[in-house]
């Protein structure tokens, strides 16, 4: 069984047992965290698509970690014009163990 969520302006496709990095949750290690947007919801044979969001439909997980991406470096430069800008990025994500998927 699987499911399409959507957290943060973003998209995802996850099945029970999958860890996803999602955009920051205000939320500890260890809760539990509920996506109520799912999008989608099918089990191989059976498809359920919203519009735009299922009824009734939830995915359930459990918060694995708090923790910042890898450094990303954002270079700026202008030729024969002296202009060099340089920055460094670590966006913030949550983890999150997929535990169940109710189809509602």
């Amino acid at each position: 069984m699987y499911a399409v969520i959507a957290t943060g302006g973003k998209q995802y496709r996850v099945s029970e047992g999958d860890i996803i990095r999602v955009e920051k949750l205000p939320a500890e290690v260890g809760s539990d965290i509920s996506f109520d947007q799912v999008l989608l919801v099918g089990d191989g044979e059976k498809i359920r698509i919203g519009t735009p969001v299922v009824d009734g439909a939830s995915v359930t997980g459990k918060v694995v970690e708090q923790d910042r991406r890898r450094k990303i470096i954002v270079f700026k430069m202008k030729r024969r014009k002296n202009y060099r800008r340089k920055q460094g990025h670590r966006q913030d994500y949550t983890g999150v163990r997929i535990e169940k998927i109710d189809q509602g």
